[in-house]
């Protein structure tokens, strides 16, 4: 798995079963390096603490299915509930 930082614009839609755990939005696609995926699954989804000593905020964790990318998605929590792709599976 490759380590990413780069930004991605990500479109979410609310968590639609109840047998899933909602902290908040799920992504639905994604656009990266001027491409838009169509979030197929969420195979995974955990909540990062964050390093509070480096500054770091909570946030969300998605491995998803999107296309042909197995991508990682961060959102951070906060206002500007930033996005960004932190991995993909080459």
């Amino acid at each position: 798995m490759k380590a990413y930082g780069h930004a991605v614009q990500v479109q979410v839609v609310p968590v639609q079963t109840a047998q899933v755990e909602a902290r908040g939005d799920r992504p639905a696609r994604l656009t990266w390096q001027g491409r838009t995926y169509l979030v197929e699954a969420v195979l995974d989804e955990w909540r990062y603490g964050g390093r509070w000593w480096l500054g770091e905020r909570p946030r969300d964790c998605f491995l998803v299915q999107a296309g042909a990318l197995t991508a990682e998605l961060h959102h951070e929590d906060g206002p500007e509930g930033r996005w960004w792709l932190a991995r993909l599976v080459d």
